[in-house]
């Protein structure tokens, strides 16, 4: 209601601006000798009217919009009960104005019963004074009725247009705002089957990835055991002591398949874990920091990662998920650091204790987030890579995760230099 008196007030004042200085006109063609003073006075109604317009533009006009209404509305009446004083009274062309008024501000204002009938009251009670009060007084009463009740005929329309006006405003208001209750219902809806859809999508990848993790666990374990083993007992025999070549060899084919064997390691969490609410235990994130950079180790080629925690990384959580968090912020920073092509790429892990909490920041030195991007980062199938190379659900699933874990997934950037996500999670009792 309030923004819709303010917008009608503004409309109606330049209408009002507008009538009035163009009754000059009428001035000249009616009552010439009067056309200085009346044109004078209609100059300083006018400028009050545009200080109430302008007002309107200020936290004050605003706050009091329905007392400067009122105070702007009563200038034009006042004007002309003036030049209907100053000129012939009841027999004054200048009653029309007065009926033009009544009729044109409960048109265009939303104006209540009430403020119609207090505005109807004052004008007669303005034209009747203005007639009576002229020292010559009244000399045709019969004229003086005659023109009242046509300002009565002219109040009875305000009257009606304000009744009919105000409900049919209220109506419509009742309906914007049931077309806005539904809007908001239907934007939320399809927030939350976004955020559904990527939790499914992650539920789905991180299943697949189960199996897979739980196939090659049987397939690789056995194998890899054996390797180790036949390794162990070669470099026991004279000739790998002996020989340097032999003896380097080895230990590479070692390191390599102790290499697989932690890779393998680590896909167990995903293999006898499943992420969900129920799953919540408590782990060490400096190993779930080492399982996401191992497996995240063929985006990492060729980037300096350096981690910094303090001793005890104890924290309370859904292990697998919290290496896909990870996974894929290590993926983001580098695929920003592949596309900024710096001469030294680096990720930092910084983790740091905050009370019951420990907080983790991954920052790289890539191309960073441009200004308009970076409030839609975490958006469901928001994403800047290319066509195909990815859903845009990665950023936006890793906040609903940390988020369960009583988090918030924050990112801050600076364009073309750098960019840092931090997240925290809880340490257990």
């Amino acid at each position: 209601m309030h923004q819709h008196l303010v917008y009608y007030s503004r409309i109606t004042c330049v209408l009002a601006m507008a009538l009035i200085g163009g009754g000059v006109g009428l001035d000249l063609a009616f009552y010439p000798e009067h056309a200085l003073p009346f044109g004078m006075a209609r100059l300083l109604v006018v400028a009050l009217i545009g200080l109430a317009l302008w007002s309107y533009q200020r936290p004050w006009g605003l706050r009091h919009v329905r007392g400067l209404t009122y105070f702007w509305i009563a200038l034009p009446q006042v004007m002309i009960a003036w030049m209907i004083f100053a000129t012939d009274g009841e027999a004054s062309i200048y009653f029309v104005g007065l009926t033009l008024a009544v009729s044109g501000i409960s048109i265009f204002l939303p104006l209540t019963l009430r403020e119609a009938l207090a505005f109807s009251v004052f004008t007669m009670a303005a034209y009747i004074a203005a007639c009576v009060l002229r020292p010559a007084g009244v000399q045709q009463w019969p004229v003086l009725i005659g023109q009242s009740i046509f300002i009565l005929f002219f109040s009875i329309i305000a009257f009606t247009v304000s009744v009919y006006g105000e409900r049919q405003r209220r109506q419509t208001y009742v309906l914007q705002t049931e077309v806005q209750r539904q809007k908001d219902e239907l934007l939320a809806q399809n927030k939350a089957l976004a955020e559904i859809k990527g939790q499914l999508l992650q539920r789905e990848k991180m299943a697949a990835l189960g199996t897979l993790s739980a196939g090659l666990l049987h397939e690789l374990n056995n194998p890899v055991n054996y390797s180790l083993m036949a390794i162990n007992m070669a470099q026991q025999l004279p000739p790998a002591r002996t020989d340097e070549l032999l003896a380097e060899s080895l230990t590479d084919a070692k390191e390599g398949m102790s290499r697989v064997q932690a890779i393998v390691s680590d896909l167990k969490t995903f293999a006898y874990q499943k992420p969900g609410d129920n799953s919540l235990r408590p782990f060490l994130l400096e190993q779930a920091i080492r399982s996401a950079l191992r497996l995240a180790g063929h985006e990492l080629k060729g980037v300096q990662v350096a981690v910094e925690q303090p001793q005890d990384t104890h924290v309370l959580g859904d292990e697998p998920a919290i290496i896909g968090v990870l996974i894929n912020l290590f993926s983001n920073a580098a695929l920003a650091l592949q596309r900024a092509g710096r001469e030294q790429p680096r990720i930092d892990v910084r983790v740091t204790e905050s009370g019951d909490r420990l907080r983790v920041a991954v920052r790289d030195n890539g191309q960073g987030i441009q200004p308009e991007h970076i409030g839609r980062v975490f958006e469901p199938f928001f994403t800047t890579r290319d066509v195909g190379a990815g859903l845009g659900l990665g950023l936006s699933v890793s906040y609903g995760i940390v988020q369960r874990h009583g988090g918030v997934l924050a990112v801050e950037s600076t364009p073309g230099a750098w960019t840092e996500f931090t997240f925290d999670l809880p340490r257990p009792a």
